[in-house]
């Protein structure tokens, strides 16, 4: 799988910015994950569906990565964050709906 990652205008990648933000011990396990996406090997994440077509998946302490899934070979990764409540916070929510939209006018799709 082709693993995609958000990127601004300016070409500023913000889901590496977010990672590389983290503990060693987060950076080797988001690392791990965008590993595992990219070899097909979703079913030994933790991932559920979040609204649409955008699914969520979870790695060390409550930090999570919105995507979609384009077509068999493209993940699109939306945004990173780290969960604070059991529910997703606003900004971040309407922050991945924005994007998924984005990333589907692009692609003649809809996520959402």
């Amino acid at each position: 799988m082709n693993v995609h990652h958000y990127k601004t205008a300016g070409g500023k990648d913000l889901i590496d910015e977010y990672i590389n933000s983290l503990t060693k011990n987060e950076i080797s396990d988001a690392l791990a994950v965008l590993k595992k996406l990219s070899e097909n090997k979703i079913n030994e994440l933790m991932i559920k569906k979040w609204q649409g077509k955008i699914l969520e998946v979870y790695f060390y302490k409550h930090n999570r990565i919105f995507y979609v899934v384009s077509d068999d070979t493209d993940i699109y990764l939306l945004h990173a964050c780290q969960k604070q409540k059991n529910k997703t916070e606003k900004r971040d929510a309407n922050i991945v709906i924005k994007r998924a939209k984005e990333i589907g006018c692009s692609l003649s799709k809809k996520f959402i």
